[in-house]
């Protein structure tokens, strides 16, 4: 495989990484345990969530601005993003002095809306889609004379967010294939530039969420392809359609684009948070959990991208227990039993005998469906496993109760 001339360079790149120095900061590279026990081999994690602004955005963002002309700066920037694009612009532009404006997605985390004001951009709302606030961005441009910074689709934020791919082959010389989240594919363009002009036997695979994977659908027809419907808390990377640069990047360098479920998502971010004590949000995790599920079979020494840490707390919450949910931890299901004195009590001791914890329970008498002297109790419960909550479904259910799920 061979980087095509009408594609960004590894000059460019190499470029790209002098205009940085003293900018970003050289993140670090992590090994993990617990997938390099899943792979079973050395498998490594770039913290781009420790980077400056929480992402590797920055990096793209401050190329592109760097090279505008003294006219362009003094027009102003505009962009549009659903948080990490935005904060890479807006601390791109206070750091050369340009003024800036956003357009986010009504909707958009406060947590990144609070940090890209913090940068110094002026924030707008349009649309509930990144694709949407684009529209917006670009109207604001023809309207202004502000220079739309695209968030992802030019030539100078593909060589920023190359320099990545320079730093991994340099952190783990050794690598075998390398693993990231791709939205609109500014990241895995410049990081398959990168790794396939030093080191063309390295395997680059992007991944999407299943509920916005336009890359499966655009590499089918061979052309960039819009989504009708998208959404995942991956916002990140809720891109409806790749960007006609990126598409040709991916379409000729990249090995293979796979998909992964909201659950696995999850999880991940649970694993994480546990086991490697890392905040990273759902969109900077997507490779994590794609080496998680088994969506893909790697050769190690394996990278994985942790490519932002800028989450919601909010969403976090949320994601959490939906990843406890996911990995068997936090069970809900519903009881049917007598409505006597007692029968409660003697419930929730058998539960807590089976060592589960019980987290919250909703009485419902009036169900049409309940017998006369019944009533149906709605358990939501913590246990340490998939293994204990089907010990425990089984015991009750040996026991006499009724158990069932999703009512």
């Amino acid at each position: 495989m061979t980087v095509a001339s009408d594609l960004v360079t590894l000059a460019e790149i190499e470029a790209a990484r002098e205009l940085l120095a003293g900018v970003t900061r050289l993140t670090p590279v992590e090994p993990s345990r617990p997938l390099t026990a899943k792979l079973g081999g050395p498998t490594w994690l770039k913290c781009e969530n420790l980077q400056r602004a929480g992402s590797f955005k920055v990096r793209g963002a401050y190329v592109r601005l760097s090279r505008l002309s003294a006219d362009e700066r003094g027009r102003g920037v505009v962009a549009a993003s659903a948080g990490n694009h935005a904060q890479g612009v807006a601390l791109a532009a206070s750091l050369l002095g340009i003024s800036s404006t956003v357009y986010m997605p009504i909707g958009a985390p406060l947590p990144k809306i609070a940090a890209t004001r913090g940068y110094g951009a002026a924030v707008e709302f349009a649309g509930s889609t990144v694709d949407e606030a684009l529209v917006a961005a670009q109207e604001f441009a023809e309207r202004t004379g502000a220079v739309l910074i695209h968030p992802f689709d030019h030539p100078d934020v593909i060589a920023g967010q190359g320099t990545v791919g320079l730093e991994i082959l340099e952190q783990v010389p050794e690598v075998k294939t390398v693993i990231t989240g791709a939205g609109g594919g500014g990241l895995i363009s410049g990081l398959a530039v990168a790794i396939k002009t030093l080191r063309p036997d390295v395997r680059v695979i992007g991944v999407q969420a299943a509920g916005a994977a336009a890359f499966p659908k655009s590499l089918a027809q061979g052309k960039p392809v819009r989504l009708e419907r998208f959404g995942t808390i991956a916002d990140g990377i809720a891109v409806g359609r790749p960007g006609d640069i990126t598409f040709a990047h991916v379409a000729k360098l990249v090995d293979e684009v796979v998909t992964v479920s909201e659950e696995d998502i999850s999880r991940a971010l649970l694993m994480l948070l546990e086991r490697g004590k890392m905040v990273v949000e759902p969109a900077g995790i997507v490779g994590v959990a794609a080496l998680l599920a088994g969506a893909v079979q790697v050769e190690t020494p394996a990278v994985a991208v942790l490519s932002g840490g800028n989450i919601d707390p909010m969403l976090m919450v949320r994601v959490i227990e939906h990843g406890l949910a996911a990995a068997g931890r936090y069970l809900t299901f519903t009881v049917r039993c007598g409505d006597r004195p007692g029968h409660l009590a003697k419930l929730l001791s058998y539960i807590a005998e089976m060592g589960a914890n019980v987290v919250d329970v909703a009485h419902r008498r009036q169900d049409p469906r309940l017998q006369l002297g019944e009533v149906e109790l709605g358990l939501s419960v913590e246990t340490r496993g998939s293994e204990h909550s089907d010990r425990l479904v089984n015991a009750l259910r040996s026991a006499g109760y009724t158990v069932t799920f999703g009512v």
